[in-house]
């Protein structure tokens, strides 16, 4: 495809001269207004980053957000929600712990215990907190009344008219990756490697099967099913509920559309191989449930229903069982496995629905994809088409697209998943640490993909989102150093340095190139 056809199917139907105040010719641009500043890749354990970028951490693993409360463990999905000029409320997932960063315990010796399962459920979930942008820098608000925490000890209802698994509420919240935000202000979190916490249930020998970190062991009562689903949170209440009609899966974000009548449409993922792409139209305008959810047939371009009313469904008891045991309705009924879909945004530019497809090793798929979705009418039309919009791969210069997110200009922001295990070695040697990348929209240099970030060791970036006035970018560091296997050797020491333990931090970049980038119009 040439540049100009390229352009075209961007979504940019023309080119057009970038218009660069002249204050940013020495801060990433050149003298005739090209971007210049683009970073190769690093296997530095910090945070690089493009000329004309800088960033301050925020709040890290284990800082206090109040007399009692300590911001969470993995951070990964962030939102901000504008309170005033100058500052909002921050909320930040977190996904999941190491245990030998949180109590000492390297897997290998015995005396895994109670407590220490203790201590890592309030690792998890989610922060709410107050932040304010003092003198240009953005710093917490210690102690402020709105600054509250999410846990997996929290009690959480569903939001169903029947019980689940024999309860009405569920305990906690877990591996809480990305999300999205309502048109009333409130979050989506999203439950993804639940897992990994206690298992699972099989329906079919009616037997439950471990998890990694063995919390069943110590808490059997806490059902698997109470987990893999998408909770809403109240930040100014701390209030959460979690929406069983959105299905259970590994959620990797909810992304959502507001349609003209008040109903809201909700896009989401199962982040694993071979999983399906969904959406969830609600019944009513303003609120999530009741509704009715829908699985992704990409052959036939048709989103297909998932109800209890449907033949293809008569294995399933009733619509409880069948929303827990989402994925095997999905593919009864016609879903397409596709490559581990990951997060979704809707393109400013085209109105497209963009999915990051990270990989799929198994199908020798090592270096992922970018897919537009096209509906055809309003977003709660079923029928579709869809493209590939970015082929990861060398020649494209990034690899594993996960986490997306567009500026005030419709350039899209997005970042690598490389997995720890992976970088260094074949086919990954030549992108180094994950990183933060670019899809130029606009100008002459439209089409062109630049890497702006470069993560620290075995870290990958999560939860790109910008300020309203696209001035600020907040941008999580996750898991660095999560190679470590004994606390005398750590693979990362950022960002204290030195010998200090690494830790998941927030992050917030400013700079000359995040603003020139959004005036090139």
């Amino acid at each position: 495809m040439d540049r100009r056809s390229f352009v075209d199917f961007l979504g940019k139907g023309a080119l057009v001269v970038p218009i660069v105040p002249s204050i940013l010719s020495s801060c990433g641009f050149n003298k005739s207004g090209q971007i210049d500043s683009s970073i190769f890749p690093s296997t530095d354990d910090d945070v690089l980053l493009a000329e004309g970028l800088n960033y301050e951490v925020l709040i890290s693993r284990g800082d206090f957000i109040n007399d009692k409360m300590t911001f969470g463990s993995h951070n990964d999905y962030i939102a901000y929600l504008p309170t005033d000029t100058n500052e909002g409320i921050l909320w930040v997932n977190h996904k999941y712990v190491t245990p030998l960063f949180t109590s000492g315990y390297d897997g290998k010796t015995k005396g895994r215990h109670r407590n220490m399962i203790l201590g890592e459920m309030q690792e998890i979930g989610g922060t709410i907190l107050k932040v304010r942008q003092e003198r240009g820098k953005w710093k917490p608000v210690f102690n402020d009344p709105i600054n509250n925490r999410l846990t997996a000890a929290s009690k959480i209802p569903f939001e169903w008219p029947e019980l689940v698994a024999g309860y009405r509420s569920a305990t906690g919240t877990l591996s809480n990756c990305a999300g999205g935000i309502t048109p009333w202000g409130t979050i989506l979190t999203c439950e993804e490697n639940f897992s990994n916490f206690y298992g699972d249930y099989n329906y079919e020998t009616q037997e439950r099967t471990p998890s990694r970190l063995n919390w069943e062991r110590f808490f059997p009562k806490h059902a698997p099913q109470h987990y893999g689903w998408v909770v809403e949170v109240d930040v100014n209440t701390g209030g959460a509920k979690k929406h069983v009609s959105l299905g259970r899966m590994e959620h990797e974000c909810a992304t959502v559309k507001e349609l003209a009548d008040g109903r809201v449409v909700v896009y989401t993922g199962d982040d694993r191989n071979d999983g399906c792409l969904y959406k969830h139209i609600s019944d009513m305008p303003g609120q999530i449930s009741p509704g009715k959810l829908y699985v992704a047939d990409c052959d036939n371009g048709r989103w297909e229903w998932i109800d209890i009313s449907r033949p293809e469904l008569v294995k399933f008891n009733d619509q409880t069982e069948l929303m827990i045991r989402t994925r095997e309705a999905a593919l009864l009924v016609g879903g397409t496995e596709l490559d581990r879909p990951e997060d979704i945004e809707i393109d400013l530019m085209t109105g497209d629905i963009l999915v990051s497809l990270t990989n799929n090793k198994p199908k020798g798929n090592y270096h992922g994809s970018i897919m537009k979705i096209m509906e055809s009418g309003d977003y709660d039309s079923l029928e579709f088409a869809h493209d590939t919009f970015l082929t990861g791969g060398e020649n494209s210069g990034f690899s594993c697209p996960d986490n997306m997110a567009f500026d005030n200009a419709g350039n899209l922001w997005f970042a690598s998943d490389i997995s720890s295990s992976s970088m260094g070695k074949a086919p990954y040697v030549s992108f180094g640490n994950n990183g933060l990348f670019v899809l130029v929209r606009n100008g002459d240099q439209a089409g062109e993909i630049l890497q702006v970030a470069s993560a620290p060791n075995d870290a990958e970036f999560t939860g790109i989102f910008f300020t309203p006035d696209g001035e600020t970018l907040f941008l999580s560091v996750q898991h660095p150093g999560e190679k470590t296997k004994d606390l005398a050797n750590l693979t990362s020491n950022w960002p204290g340095g030195g010998t200090t333990i690494p830790l998941s931090s927030v992050i917030a970049i400013q700079g000359d190139l995040l603003e020139g980038l959004q005036a090139i119009v």
